[in-house]
């Protein structure tokens, strides 16, 4: 089973282009900070990972962790849209310090391969849980790239092409027939 990570900072594409992964065949797991985020709303905070980043990247770590974890035999192939070490890197962004723990966690994960969406400004949209700027976008983007490094990650850029050519350009790099 090969594992293949989609990355980027947000409003890349990157959503859009695991669900057309998945119309292709391949089996995803989606995005989930905004499941975290409308069930933390729903408890009162507005954005919870700026009302408290320490405690929504832990949570968030441990979902994206339990996805990694998931085993599916029948599947040559698990797309993931973000992985654990993604909360690394945000926080590395705001200048947070990161927990132990998850750098610890974080050593022990591993892909076949990690896509990267660049930023794209004529894709980017704001909506009710993506509260980033353009430029943020841009700084997240680079964290996204150097933590990845950091944990001796080979990134595959994804060139700025319409959703179908992305998932072409995937399927050729992983040998999906």
């Amino acid at each position: 089973m090969k594992k293949i990570l989609i990355t980027g900072g947000p409003s890349t594409g990157k959503s859009t282009l695991v669900s057309e992964l998945e119309n292709n065949g391949l089996h995803c797991f989606h995005e989930i900070s905004r499941e975290l985020t409308q069930k933390m709303r729903k408890k009162g905070f507005d954005q919870f990972f700026l009302t408290n980043p320490i405690d929504f990247s832990k949570d968030l770590f441990k979902l994206r962790l339990k996805q990694y974890k998931l085993k599916i035999n029948s599947c040559k192939f698990l797309v993931y849209d973000r992985g654990p070490i993604d909360v690394i890197a945000y926080l590395n962004s705001k200048g947070i310090e990161v927990p132990d723990e998850l750098l610890l966690k974080s050593k022990k994960i591993d892909y076949d391969y990690i896509f990267i969406l660049r930023p794209w400004k004529e894709i980017y949209v704001n909506d009710s849980e993506r509260h980033e700027t353009f430029d943020e976008c841009l700084r997240i983007n680079k964290f996204i790239q150097k933590t990845y490094e950091r944990f001796n990650f080979n990134l595959i850029e994804i060139p700025k092409l319409s959703v179908n050519d992305r998932v072409r350009f995937i399927k050729k790099i992983i040998g999906y027939d």
